[in-house]
């Protein structure tokens, strides 16, 4: 089994990060934060274990995540959380449905990102 398949090493809690839709890795691949030669490199998290991120997912089928110190959203501009909610959400609501989809990874990121590319 190919590593991608396996799953890779949550850095905070040292546990498997075993599906993608579970991945602030991929996640964050799907924002545009990192492009596809990063994820074979850069550090992998469960989304519970990156609330900084996380925080911002809005969804009736994602258990909120509350982060806490100067990063968390309610230390932070309404009008900026509003607009982190939705981009993040929507990125979220992506990454759940790609494998269904049966589509490449390089179409895995939002619309706007990949035609910024």
């Amino acid at each position: 089994m190919a590593k991608c398949d396996e799953g890779y090493v949550c850095e905070v809690c040292g546990k498997y990060v075993h599906d993608i839709t579970d991945s602030d890795l991929y996640l964050r691949y799907v924002l545009g934060e990192i492009d596809g030669r990063q994820l074979m490199t850069a550090p992998e998290r469960h989304l519970r274990c990156n609330p900084t991120l996380t925080q911002f997912i809005v969804d009736k089928s994602f258990t909120p995540v509350v982060a806490n110190g100067a990063f968390a959203k309610d230390q932070l501009d309404a009008d900026d959380v509003a607009a982190r909610e939705e981009l993040v959400t929507r990125a979220w609501r992506r990454l759940q449905e790609v494998r269904e989809l049966g589509i490449a990874i390089a179409e895995y990121p939002l619309p706007e990102v990949r035609n910024a590319r």
